[in-house]
């Protein structure tokens, strides 16, 4: 007999035999965290926000608990990437296919966007919406800058090369007008994102795609007219959600959030064999590569290549790790810390542990780079992928510095000492350089991209030439093997490594772990070899204002020409 059924100690797992049932709350208007926090300072700023594995894993659980009746979720701002809305919404979808479930918001959008928070919320049984809310449903807006005019009024000259015509970030700052691939590539990574949503929307609320469309032709949408287009159930504030949860479910229940009770559902005194057990299961390892690729051990906000490759160093040494997967959420950045990675992505599989990539918002250029060697890709249908090119280059600020009045000499020894110095353009056989390294660089990447991928470079190669591609797209194309998320990314590995995905232990990271990387290094084997630096100079203030302002701040020349936000 499972103690945790004894009447004596369901109290020790949450469940009340005689007490009120309980209804899942879901408050997206903190986000979700995707990863383990960078730094304590991060874990403290999101201690609000729930957890994507504590999600996913208490709305599976409660899905076949009698003791829950339903899941109530608060889109919110729904203040989400694309690809880990969607991640949410199929977690949503899994849990409706077994019990009722509402998602609510006061609006989608105020005279902006709500296509991400629409998106999620129409993998509940029932969508609700305020009386004065409404339906932002007027697809997808972006932008392609180009700041060469704005600098050479400063006096500063962009000099870069390009390999091929769809790798847009050096246009970002060497071009002065719109190349036709560049807005050809934007306008179907915009329409691609219309197309996911169209369908999905039609398929959830049961109507045709032209319904859709024509809704979206005429939104924003009040409250009134998405209800009467069927895009939403019923109008109705929080207090009159709740009070329909309690008239339909039953009235007798309590709300309790998804995180709080998955936490509760962890084995404790009652089940203390079963946890002795759970200890023992196999181990699929997460190995993170969050943020641009760096050369050494980068920062908390990057993926330095000396820091991810000790953890995966760390999983092949561990008995018990049977499979990884390798969460991927990088626009790119240097080409040898892609392809130090890369290696080591190979060298884990050697050990015969299958290794399956996870793609979140962007895993682009290198991202792209360092996903390509694993047995399998997983992407969601928004995430920007691909851009297999390269760009390298210089800002020459001789103009700038004359028109200040600062003088600069330059004092080199040896004949290309100051091949990148800001300070005079190429020269002639500078260029030849140049282009002959963007030459080696890119049939490198398409070689090995077509390798790891199983296809003929004169298949490969023209999906690369720096164009970016949505994941719908990426997966027609054989760029990636699946669309989905982490939970799918979980099952493949597993299924490779011959593991049943609801047997194995996904180890999190603890305080703990801080402190052991708090110490100095015994060797490049050691967990604290694993830490990140804290950032300094000005690169970190300069990510953030390009950011603000929609522009990508190359941190390499395997990087991604764009953002996206559909918010």
């Amino acid at each position: 007999m499972n103690p945790a059924t004894l009447p004596g100690l369901r109290l020790l797992t949450g469940l009340r035999p005689d007490g009120p049932r309980t209804v899942l709350e879901l408050d997206l208007s903190h986000g979700v965290q995707a990863g383990a926090p960078r730094n304590p300072l991060e874990a403290l700023r999101q201690r609000q926000a729930p957890g994507l594995r504590s999600v996913g894993d208490g709305l599976r659980r409660a899905a076949a608990d009698d003791d829950v009746l339903g899941l109530l979720v608060h889109v919110g701002t729904c203040p989400l990437s694309p690809a880990l809305a969607d991640e949410v919404g199929a977690m949503i979808a899994d849990f409706s296919q077994d019990k009722p479930s509402i998602a609510w918001t006061a609006t989608f959008g105020e005279l902006s966007s709500g296509l991400v928070g629409y998106r999620l919320a129409v993998n509940a049984r029932e969508v609700w919406v305020q009386p004065s809310g409404a339906l932002g449903l007027t697809g997808v807006h972006l932008g392609i800058t180009l700041l060469r005019g704005g600098l050479e009024r400063l006096g500063v000259d962009p000099e870069f090369g390009q390999r091929h015509e769809y790798k847009s970030a050096a246009d970002q700052f060497a071009a002065t007008e719109v190349s036709a691939p560049n807005r050809e590539m934007v306008q179907r990574l915009a329409d691609a994102v219309v197309d996911d949503t169209v369908a999905r929307v039609a398929v959830r609320r049961g109507l045709t795609t032209d319904d859709v469309r024509g809704a979206m032709a005429r939104a924003p949408l009040s409250a009134a007219a998405a209800l009467e287009a069927g895009l939403v159930d019923r109008v109705g504030y929080r207090d009159e959600v709740y009070a329909h949860a309690r008239e339909t479910w039953t009235p007798a229940w309590v709300p309790v959030f998804v995180q709080r009770w998955a936490h509760r559902q962890r084995p404790g005194a009652a089940d203390r064999l079963g946890a002795l057990t759970h200890r023992h299961r196999p181990v699929v390892a997460v190995v993170d590569v969050t943020g641009p690729i760096v050369l050494g051990p980068g920062t908390g906000a990057q993926a330095g290549a000396d820091r991810v490759g000790a953890r995966l160093r760390e999983a092949a040494r561990d008995d018990d790790v049977e499979a990884v997967v390798l969460r991927v959420d990088s626009p790119g950045g240097s080409y040898v810390a892609s392809d130090a990675i890369r290696r080591e992505v190979l060298r884990l599989r050697e050990s015969g542990r299958p290794v399956v990539a996870t793609m979140g918002t962007a895993a682009a250029s290198g991202g792209y780079f360092v996903a390509m060697p694993c047995d399998e890709i997983v992407a969601q249908p928004t995430t920007l992928t691909g851009s297999i090119g390269v760009l390298a280059g210089k800002m020459v600020v001789a103009r700038l510095l004359d028109r200040a009045g600062i003088v600069r000499e330059p004092i080199d020894s040896g004949p290309r000492a100051g091949f990148l110095a800001p300070g005079r353009s190429f020269t002639d056989d500078e260029w030849q350089v140049l282009d002959a390294w963007l030459d080696a660089v890119y049939a490198d990447f398409t070689a090995k991209a077509a390798a790891d991928r199983g296809l003929e470079l004169a298949v490969l190669e023209p999906l690369a030439r720096g164009r970016v591609w949505a994941g719908t797209d990426a997966h027609e194309r054989g760029l990636v093997d699946h669309l989905g998320g982490t939970r799918l990314a979980l099952e493949r590995a597993c299924a490779l490594a011959g593991l049943d995905p609801d047997d194995v232990r996904q180890p999190s990271h603890s305080p703990v772990e801080w402190l052991q990387r708090l110490r100095p290094a015994e060797s490049s084997e050691s967990p604290a070899a694993a830490r990140a630096v804290l950032p300094t100079g000005p690169e970190a203030l300069l990510e953030r204002l390009g950011a603000s302002v929609g522009i990508a701040v190359p941190h390499g020349v395997l990087s991604m020409p764009l953002r996206l936000s559909l918010g």
